[in-house]
């Protein structure tokens, strides 16, 4: 009976080396947006402003999210 209400955990192949699922995609697109707001903090914020970090980490994630 646990087996008919438990939903199938659909995973498919992309453009990332690894076979994700849609939780899988989110995860990577967040930490992809973390990792790149702190590497334009250190390196890249007194050329640029932070808005165009996060820009760019939602049109990486939205990406990766359909896509990967």
């Amino acid at each position: 009976m646990a087996d008919e209400t438990e939903q199938a955990v659909v995973e498919r192949p992309g453009f990332l080396p690894i076979e994700t699922n849609a939780f899988d995609r989110v995860f990577i697109a967040v930490l992809i947006f973390v990792a790149l707001h702190l590497f334009w903090m250190r390196f890249v914020e007194a050329a640029l402003p932070l808005g165009v970090a996060t820009v760019l980490s939602l049109i990486i994630g939205a990406i990766i999210v359909a896509r990967g």
